[in-house]
């Protein structure tokens, strides 16, 4: 993917979001909104129509058979909406396959 938009966000609330055209994404911490709404229109050719961002504070877990606290680091959440009608293949069963498919007729 993009240096700003790292991976989706596939969790339970976020894919009962998709129905409503919101797609949930990690992003750079650094990232401007701005340019996260560049970055998903020119990598998933939709139409943002807003972006709503949150940092997640880095948690300690314990791990392993001594119980040794290990920290989890902090990331960057954001939220997209898009036109009404228009959705983003990564959410959908079998998406990518059909985004793949796009591209390569976009070159022909």
């Amino acid at each position: 993917m993009n240096s700003i938009v790292i991976k989706p966000l596939i969790t339970e609330k976020s894919m009962n979001e998709v129905s409503q055209g919101r797609y949930s994404f990690i992003v750079d911490k650094d990232a401007t909104k701005s340019a996260i709404k560049s970055a998903i229109k020119a990598q998933f050719n939709v139409t943002v129509t807003s972006i709503a961002t949150s940092v997640q504070k880095g948690k300690t877990q314990r791990v392993g058979v001594r119980r040794v606290e290990v920290g989890k680091s902090a990331f960057k959440k954001a939220t997209v909406t898009v036109k009404k009608g228009e959705k983003i293949g990564l959410f959908e069963p079998g998406g990518e396959k059909e985004e793949e498919k796009k591209k390569e007729s976009k070159k022909k």
